[in-house]
């Protein structure tokens, strides 16, 4: 099932004149670097692209198809020149108080994208009107907006303005944001993982903006994987009900292997990657993390601690969280700290790994290559 683009044609890859009428090539201009982002989805990605446009009264004295067809034709053929073609171009003419049922945001010229080859719910409608959100919603497709603040249309959907904004996955006037949120999407992952001694869920975002929501019974083990949201800009959720009745072993060891196979999964085939990675001062301590996604374990452990607990968490389990982070992701893990205070001291080794990570899974969007010799990870 192929994924379709329906992308608006005014004020989507061309800017839209204040009269809102493209009748002259004095008028024309593209939008910045549109030519290019779809020539990066076009190479990429298995999207289908589809012009579709409301034209209104076009064919009439107000405006007439001469003035029309020629810009028309340039558009097209200056994108195909950069290897970027549509499979179809849809253009209604009539006006909103017509209510055309071929007129955006109604689908009467797409009844062939409902069939069973096309997948609409892996589909965006791309423009910069709310009807074109509005079609998104219609078609069961997701909306990506390109908000120039006109408002253009809005009185054709004036009674659900504010449901529609519901729709947007993506908001934005930059065409370069567009081909990121396409060709490289969020990497997320959840995990559950449920034995008779733990019952844990993780949800990762390793592109994430640094929220989380962590409960595992313990509240200084809650303060480090907190560390790791913030300071890695990952957005985390961990829920962990384990038998704190025995001990605090099980709460921990299992959730840093909840996590690791989170981070596995989420980080995916590693294109672009910079796979590796944190040297980090805290007060009187000094902790160096340096990781490799590269899809062997292994840890190096140099970090002592004179004390037994700090809050709940005993500090025998540190290098036991890391070991189980290591294994289930698939990761080498080479930690060092030294210091004088115990919390500052473990506080900056997890700073120092949420560092690592952030470095580690950073991508190159114009390398989108594997970093590795072997030609695997």
């Amino acid at each position: 099932m192929k994924p379709v683009l329906f992308i608006d044609r005014d004020g989507t890859i061309i800017a839209e004149p204040k009269d809102e009428q493209v009748d002259d090539f004095s008028k024309l201009k593209f939008l910045p670097h549109v030519i290019t982002a779809l020539q990066k989805i076009t190479k990429v990605t298995d999207y289908e692209l589809v012009m579709i446009t409301n034209q209104d009264g076009l064919g009439t004295d107000q405006y007439p198809e001469k003035d029309f067809w020629p810009i028309q034709n340039f558009i097209v053929d200056t994108l195909a020149s950069e290897g970027i073609s549509f499979s179809e171009i849809f253009i209604d003419k009539s006006f909103a108080k017509d209510n055309s049922p071929n007129r955006k945001p109604n689908t009467g010229l797409l009844g062939k994208y409902f069939k069973d080859n096309y997948d609409l719910k892996k589909s965006f409608v791309i423009g910069d009107r709310l009807t074109d959100v509005k079609l998104a919603q219609n078609l069961g497709a997701q909306a990506i907006f390109i908000n120039n603040q006109r408002n253009l249309g809005n009185e054709e959907v004036s009674d659900e303005v504010e449901q529609l904004q519901q729709n947007i996955v993506l908001e934005t006037t930059n065409w370069d944001d567009i081909k990121i949120f396409l060709c490289w999407p969020s990497r997320k992952a959840s995990i559950s993982r449920n034995t008779k001694e733990t019952q844990i869920s993780v949800e990762v975002n390793l592109d994430g903006t640094g929220k989380s929501h962590i409960s595992t019974g313990l509240a200084f083990f809650d303060h480090m994987l907190d560390q790791i949201s913030k300071h890695g800009l990952i957005d985390l959720n961990i829920n962990t009900k384990g038998d704190l009745d025995v001990d605090e072993h099980h709460t921990i060891e299992d959730t840093a292997l909840a996590l690791g196979e989170a981070f596995a999964q989420a980080i995916g085939d590693k294109l672009g990657v910079e796979r590796y990675g944190f040297c980090l001062p805290m007060d009187d301590c000094l902790a160096q993390v340096a990781i490799d996604f590269g899809g062997r374990n292994w840890l190096v452990w140099e970090a002592d601690f004179k004390r037994e607990m700090i809050g709940k968490m005993p500090t025998e389990m540190f290098m036991h969280f890391f070991k189980s982070f290591s294994d289930a992701a698939k990761a080498n893990l080479n930690i060092k700290a030294e210091g004088q205070n115990e919390h500052h001291k473990i506080e900056a080794i997890f700073k120092a790994f949420a560092k690592a990570i952030k470095m580690a899974v950073k991508r190159d969007p114009d390398k989108m290559i594997l970093p590795s010799t072997k030609g695997t990870l």
